[in-house]
């Protein structure tokens, strides 16, 4: 696995698409961290958090923060609730802390405590104070742009509660982009991103690689593979907005991303690698 071409690419090409393939007619987006970075930093949130409850009174160990970050990098994608329903039971199991809630619980005080820095994001952008691509991975308007004019159908999907995510995705001005906005639901424990993707490979008659998904998590990745979809991976560093994250990589990697970008800067190139389209 090497960057390809330039010192400046973030294209990673890690798996060859068949070259007689249909043309893909649909593309998945994962939200937080492949589109939008409001939530940028929720790991340093949920890590001290879990960490804390699971210690308790007790002096929290090396060991301890270390499973704790393993988790997250490993569970990053996936709906709140199932994060959180880990660190019940691992409360449980360490026997630590006397003071051991359900997830349900856990997953109210993590909301808590993430709202003050999404709000004050969001706070800037209302107001004008700072545009809605301050709080964009780099080139995501320019691809959105791109693939509607295509002729694609786009969707989001994302383990963020959807009332949440349908507000971000508005904040950002992107509504008029997706067929289809689809967070978790609040109150319950369902996938949306497997929902989203099953109803278009099933329902709709899509084959798999009709479809592609495009996302910062391994869970999303995998999802993509298991239904024959083309998964791209966006290692993004989400604090500067461009360039590639090398911790994310191989995750996506692992998961089996077909390629790997950390941002969507190389638009044309992102175009003719997915829809067989030729460069300007």
């Amino acid at each position: 696995m090497r960057l390809a071409d330039s010192p400046d690419t973030t294209f990673l090409d890690l798996i060859p698409l068949p070259a007689e393939r249909p043309p893909v007619r649909a593309v998945l987006f994962d939200f937080d961290g492949t589109i939008s970075t409001l939530r940028e930093g929720w790991p340093e949130i949920m890590a001290p958090m879990m960490v804390e409850m699971i210690a308790g009174p007790t002096e929290p160990t090396d060991a301890l923060r270390a499973e704790v970050a393993a988790y997250i990098d490993r569970s990053t994608g996936i709906q709140t609730i199932h994060q959180m329903a880990w660190l019940a039971e691992t409360a449980a199991r360490y026997g630590r802390n006397p003071d051991v809630h359900d997830a349900w619980w856990y997953k109210a005080e993590y909301l808590r405590r993430l709202k003050a820095p999404v709000e004050a994001r969001a706070a800037r952008v209302t107001a004008g104070a700072a545009p809605r691509e301050a709080f964009m991975i780099a080139g995501s308007l320019a691809l959105l742009e791109a693939l509607r004019a295509a002729g694609l159908a786009l969707y989001v999907a994302s383990g963020t509660d959807h009332p949440d995510v349908a507000r971000e995705v508005g904040l950002l001005g992107l509504g008029d982009y997706f067929v289809e906005v689809a967070g978790a639901p609040p109150d319950a424990m369902e996938c949306s991103k497997d929902a989203v993707l099953r109803r278009l490979t099933a329902d709709a008659g899509l084959r798999g690689p009709e479809v592609a998904v495009v996302g910062d998590g391994r869970v999303e990745i995998a999802l993509a593979r298991e239904v024959g979809a083309i998964a791209l991976g966006v290692a993004s560093d989400e604090a500067a907005r461009q360039g590639i994250n090398p911790a994310k990589v191989g995750k996506l990697a692992g998961a089996g991303a077909h390629a790997i970008v950390g941002d969507f800067r190389e638009t044309d190139r992102l175009l003719a690698w997915l829809l067989h389209a030729e460069e300007s």
